[in-house]
């Protein structure tokens, strides 16, 4: 004879087992989305997990997103394009400069003195990236969000107020053309990933960086550094970032999950993410204003030599995509347009 526990165990296990099963059907897809700042950081805070948050609520449950900072499916944060065309993250954040001239059309957003309001860069890159680069240099992925971040920026040990102050001091840079102006303004540029900033400024590998305000309280720069060297109403330079997919793992969603992932992700989303990473500058700003650090703000005639000791960029970019069979002079204007196409609107 069945004892009465013996059937509460068997209906126990057997609800365990529907709710298993039922819990496995909700979840159909786990994406690991791969990045290389730490989770508490603005864009993995403010961004990404907004991004996959709604995702997963899109999808009804049926899409799970495991979030790994800090590089922490291995790897350097260079390798993270690579990473998500092979298969070894589903879903990456990364800098798209961090592959020098392997996104070269993604630098027109990247020259001096180009952007004004990170919103409408952000909305003039996803629109290039429809039209220009989705089936090109990015056709080995699916892309889901193009940004950039609110003005770049510098952050010194000595202050810096005018181009010359810049000459022979060792600068981070984060890609080439970053790179190319710092040598343009004759310092001693560095190429690192943002995560080796803080190490580098302590040990005197450099004697500043270039970064947005909005990541330097992660990198706890203000206590590295007591200078932050701004420009008035124009972005000294802007890195290009995208949020990228497996294609393969894209394309092999179901209609209704794909769906789900388009939904969160595209013009919008990018417009957000843009506007979402230049929106955390006033309080990291604040921060180093509290900590008693000097601020310089380069305006009027000061500013138009910063603009002019970089002006010859342009051309040289221009130059650069001529052998590539680009016309990167009608890049410029497209760009220029669509970012003012942007704010009349808005």
């Amino acid at each position: 004879m069945i004892s009465r526990r013996t059937l509460l165990g068997a209906a126990g296990g057997a609800g365990l087992a529907f709710l298993a099963s039922t819990a496995s059907f909700a979840q159909d897809v786990t994406l690991k989305l791969h990045q290389f700042l730490p989770a508490q950081a603005n864009v993995p805070k403010l961004i990404l997990d907004v991004w996959a948050d709604n995702v997963e609520e899109a999808s009804g449950g049926k899409i799970k997103v495991d979030r790994f900072p800090s590089m922490q499916l291995g790897g350097r944060p260079p390798e993270l394009i690579d990473q998500v065309q092979d298969g070894v993250a589903d879903v990456v954040w990364t800098v798209v400069g961090y592959t020098p001239g392997r996104f070269p059309t993604t630098e027109v957003f990247e020259l001096p003195f180009m952007i004004e309001d990170a919103k409408a860069a952000s909305y003039a890159y996803w629109k290039m990236l429809e039209k220009h680069m989705e089936a090109g240099e990015f056709k080995d992925v699916k892309i889901l969000g193009t940004w950039v971040h609110g003005p770049g920026m510098i952050h010194s040990a000595d202050p810096i107020e005018t181009p010359e102050d810049m000459k022979g001091v060792k600068i981070r840079g984060a890609t080439r053309q970053v790179n190319k102006m710092l040598a343009a303004l004759g310092a001693e540029s560095v190429g690192m990933p943002v995560p080796a900033v803080p190490e580098a400024l302590s040990k005197g590998v450099i004697d500043g960086t270039t970064i947005p305000w909005e990541v330097t309280g992660a990198l706890k720069v203000p206590e590295l550094v007591e200078n932050h060297t701004e420009f008035d109403g124009v972005h000294l330079y802007n890195v290009t970032f995208v949020l990228a997919m497996n294609k393969g793992v894209y394309d092999g969603l179901s209609d209704e999950l794909k769906a789900a992932v388009d939904k969160s992700s595209g013009l919008e989303f990018s417009i957000f993410a843009g506007g979402t990473q230049a929106g955390a500058d006033g309080p990291s700003r604040a921060a180093a204003v509290d900590a008693g650090n000097t601020i310089i703000t380069v305006s009027g005639d000061a500013l138009d030599a910063w603009k002019n000791a970089t002006a010859s960029l342009y051309g040289e970019w221009i130059a650069e995509m001529k052998e590539k069979g680009v016309d990167g002079q009608a890049l410029i204007d497209e760009a220029k347009a669509l970012m003012a196409e942007y704010k009349s609107a808005n």
